[in-house]
Parts: structure tokens; C-alpha cells; sequence
């Protein structure tokens, strides 16, 4: 409740202060994230594509462990169909006529196909983890190659955070204390105006009868207006709020203190 009577009481000149001041400690933050330019992103695209090869590694992995469960299952049903060979061929011993002695035979001959074919698929997947281990160890040389430059992207753009955390975590809460005064109708436009622009420069200064980055001439019955500092004006061609160049100099002077 204190706060809005706070901004009711605000003078337009204390509000274009406010907002000059506000537009200052954005622009620092600004200079000092683009400072990191590219990177931020670089490290996460490199982060993801880390965690995808690693992914790809585990799926051959697990893809190796299952044909070895299947070799592990055709030399156990070798196993059982040498035990059953072996078992029909003690039965042929004490056949009592050609018939019974033949039909033994015909189960030895299908548990040898059966043998027969399991050893040919144990060849198929020996191939197969051969394969699929060299696969792996292409693929780990890449992510091996991959985490190192991961690594040093990290680290610069960690060294970059470090040397400007103290300023960076410094200037937002000023950029915060700041726009608490401003009213929001205000901050809304000032938001807006910032993100609709490449410099994020929301509220700039009249120089040289033109306002700042303009190259459009105010008119000097506007730029009296805007000296006036009795109404929030925006420049008609770029939308920004515009301040005039005497309050922008003791602003600027009074931020670049405050950031000593």
C-alpha cells in the first residue's frame, strides 16, 4: 500500500529519473552478459550433445549385454541337445527293432541341426558385439574429444561469471530496487519498449537536437517540452522515452558513483 502512494507522489521529473536511472544499471548488466557473448549457449548446445553420446554409448551397451545373453541361451540349448543326443544314443543300445532304432536317430540328427544352428547364430552375435564395439569405441573417442572442449567452453565462461558475479549480482538488485518506485503502467512500457529494440535502450537522452542513436531532428518547441520535464515523452520514429541531455549527465554521474 506504501508503495503505490510512494508512486503517486512521484513528480514526471523524479519519475524520468527513475527511469534514466533504471535504463543505466539495465544497460551495465547488458554490457556485461554480452561480454559472454555466444557462449552461454555454445556450453549448453555442447552439454546436450555430451549427454546424447553418452545416451548412444549406454543403448550400445545394453544392445552388447543383450547378445550376450543370447549367446549365454544358445550354449545352454547346445548343452541340453548334446545331453539329449547323448541320452538318445544310450537308448539305441537297447532298441528291441529297427523302428524304435530309427526314430532315435531321427531325434539325433534334429538336436545336431539344432546344435548346428545355435552355433551359427553364437557366430552371427560374436559378429554383431564386434561390431558394435568398434561402434563404441569410434563413438567414445568422440565424446572423449567432445567433453574436452566442453570442458575448456565451460571453464571460460565460468572465468567470464567469476570476475563480473560480484558486479552482475550487485547490479540487479539495484535493477530491482529501482523499478520497485517506478509505477507500472511505466515499467510495463519501459519493458517493452527495451525488448522491441536490438540496444535495449528504453529511455534515451536528447543530443545534439536529435534523440540519442537517432539521426531524426526534434523540433525545438519538443525538446523544450522534454527540458520542461512536466510529461513523459517519447520519441515518434523509435517509440524510446526521451530524457533531456542535462538530467541524462546527472544521472549518469550519479549511477557511475553509486557503481564505485
Amino acid at each position: 500500500m506504501a508503495k503505490k502512494v510512494q508512486q503517486k507522489e512521484m513528480s514526471v521529473e523524479e519519475k524520468l529519473r527513475a527511469l534514466y536511472d533504471l535504463q543505466l544499471i539495465d544497460s551495465r548488466l547488458d554490457e556485461i552478459r554480452n561480454t559472454r557473448g555466444e557462449l552461454p549457449l555454445e556450453v549448453e548446445d555442447l552439454g546436450d550433445d555430451v549427454t546424447q553420446m553418452e545416451t548412444r554409448i549406454k543403448k550400445i551397451d545394453d544392445e552388447i549385454k543383450d547378445l550376450e545373453n543370447e549367446i549365454k541361451s544358445r550354449k545352454e540349448d547346445i548343452k541340453a541337445s548334446e545331453a539329449l543326443i547323448k541320452k538318445y544314443g544310450k537308448q539305441q543300445d537297447n532298441v528291441r527293432n529297427n523302428r524304435e532304432f530309427e526314430s532315435l536317430a531321427k531325434e539325433v540328427e534334429y538336436q545336431e541341426l539344432e546344435i548346428q544352428f545355435s552355433e551359427k547364430k553364437i557366430k552371427e552375435f560374436n559378429a554383431k558385439i564386434a561390431q558394435k564395439k568398434e561402434n563404441k569405441e569410434d563413438v567414445q573417442e568422440k565424446l572423449d574429444q567432445l567433453k574436452a572442449h566442453y570442458e575448456i567452453k565451460k571453464s571460460e565462461l565460468d572465468s567470464i561469471i567469476s570476475e563480473t558475479e560480484k558486479e552482475e549480482d550487485f547490479l540487479i538488485k539495484k535493477s530491482e530496487e529501482f523499478a520497485s518506485v517506478i509505477d507500472e503502467r511505466l515499467l510495463k512500457a519501459y519493458s517493452r519498449i527495451r525488448s522491441s529494440v536490438k540496444n535495449g535502450l528504453a529511455v534515451v537522452p536528447v543530443y545534439r537536437d536529435a534523440s540519442f542513436g537517432s539521426f531524426f531532428t526534434i523540433p525545438p518547441q519538443r525538446q523544450l517540452d522534454i527540458a520542461q520535464r512536466k510529461k513523459i515523452i517519447s520519441d515518434e520514429h523509435s517509440g524510446r522515452i526521451l530524457v533531456d541531455h542535462e538530467l541524462a549527465e546527472e544521472e549518469k554521474q550519479k549511477i557511475e558513483e553509486l557503481l564505485k
